[in-house]
């Protein structure tokens, strides 16, 4: 059975594993899939990444962050999804928590944060919203 939105049950198994104060989750690995944990690693919310193989297919292995026994992700929502698309323009892109949390975006230059596509004039494809 093919699944019909791997972002949302990227996004899924991380709170999943948070829940159950999981070091780190494995899932199956794509392009988009990695350029999202990047990102979230860059901004300090999962710890290292790493791809694998097992079987033949590739695998992604995530370790979560907790500090003071406290998942470091508060919210982790998917914003855009197959059913409506969420495009938006350099200037309308949302703001989280006056801009403590991190908007991903999926832009022409690539999967980049809300600040970053402001500061390089990209709008496109609003992926989730981490805080």
């Amino acid at each position: 059975m093919s699944m019909t939105d791997p972002i949302a049950d990227l996004l899924t198994r991380i709170r999943n594993a948070q829940t159950a104060r999981k070091t780190e989750v494995t899932l199956a690995s794509s392009r988009v899939k990695r350029a999202i944990v990047k990102v979230l690693k860059d901004e300090g919310y999962v710890g290292d990444f790493r791809v694998g193989d097992d079987a033949g297919k590739s695998t992604l292995t995530i370790e979560l962050k907790y500090y003071e026994g406290r998942p470091v992700i508060d919210r982790l929502e998917r914003v855009s999804r197959p059913g409506l698309r969420i495009y938006r323009g350099k200037n309308e892109l949302p703001k989280v928590l006056g801009g403590l949390g991190t908007v991903i975006v999926s832009t022409p230059k690539g999967v980049m944060t809300d600040r970053e596509a402001r500061a390089t004039g990209q709008g496109g494809e609003v992926l989730c919203i981490v805080a």
